[in-house]
């Protein structure tokens, strides 16, 4: 009889099953296919063009899938621009950059979050507004620092403008928040100072949103093309979106090549994503940034 009862009460607590509604579900679905396809359809454009030759590139009524399948862009990346020198640029700057955001972020968000001082929420409410202000309003005066401070066409130019991240910032001040405030002071009672409860108390409880700021920053900084363009003169310090841009002629373009390099170029991005998606997901439902 304990047994039924207990059958019963399991029975009970399992959720029901969503009941299956036509009228609102199937538009509802064919909604959400349309934008998929929208979203899927130039990747798969970009890649069926970096695998299709130059005589079939040339057709005017060339299928969408080559026909035959080559892999000759690959091939002719490294004889069309210094594709691995380029490459090698990029995640140099992109994981030191990403690096470099995750202690002035982390830090300042234990600041914002911790730290009781006269007109925080002034100064936090004025960092915020920088996320307003787009690149290209900028980009002049950072151009004329960077000339005089001399640090035009090197790393440390294409590095100094992404060492900080407002939303980084944000972000991290919303996994601090989330804390209980009885571990501050549990450690203060231990003894603990500051960098002690930032490095050791609470910054390995918010490893979800720093991972997740991490896939953020790592994909900004890879992708940036505007501020690289600008500042780096030489194809020593080039990032590949700006090498990328290098491939496009005067009078014709090569463009199963260019597919051929923008495909290798979003592998990275891609690998990084999967390998930290359930972070991602942990870290904005941690952090409570909801879409």
């Amino acid at each position: 009889m304990s047994e039924q009862n207990d059958m019963m009460d399991a029975s009970d607590a399992a959720p029901a099953r969503p009941r299956w509604r036509p009228r609102r579900d199937i538009p509802r679905y064919l909604v959400l296919t349309l934008g998929a396809i929208a979203m899927v359809g130039p990747f798969v454009w970009m890649v069926a063009t970096s695998l299709t030759g130059d005589a079939q590139l040339g057709q005017a009524d060339a299928p969408l899938l080559p026909d035959p399948v080559t892999t000759d862009p690959y091939a002719r990346l490294d004889e069309a621009f210094p594709f691995w020198r380029f490459t090698a640029n990029s995640i140099a700057v992109a994981v030191v950059s990403t690096l470099l955001q995750l202690v002035t972020s982390a830090t300042a968000a234990y600041a914002f979050s911790r730290l009781r001082f006269r007109g925080s929420n002034a100064v936090f409410v004025l960092y915020l507004v920088t996320m307003m202000i787009p690149m290209q309003v900028i980009i002049v005066p950072l151009f004329i620092e960077m000339r005089y401070l001399r640090l035009v066409d090197s790393y440390a130019g294409l590095l100094l403008p992404t060492l900080v991240s407002s939303f980084g910032v944000f972000m991290l001040r919303q996994a601090f928040l989330a804390l209980p405030r009885e571990l501050d002071e549990a450690a203060y009672v231990d003894g603990a100072g500051h960098l002690r409860v930032f490095a050791q108390v609470l910054l390995p409880l918010v490893t979800p949103a720093l991972a997740t700021f991490s896939v953020f920053g790592f994909m900004s900084s890879w992708n940036a093309f505007l501020w690289p363009l600008v500042i780096a003169q030489t194809e020593a310090h080039m990032p590949l979106p700006v090498g990328l841009s290098l491939l496009r002629g005067g009078y014709s373009t090569a463009w199963n090549v260019v597919m051929a390099g923008s495909t290798t170029s979003v592998l990275p991005i891609l690998a990084l994503y999967v390998f930290a998606q359930r972070y991602v997901i942990r870290g904005i439902a941690f952090t409570g940034i909801k879409s």
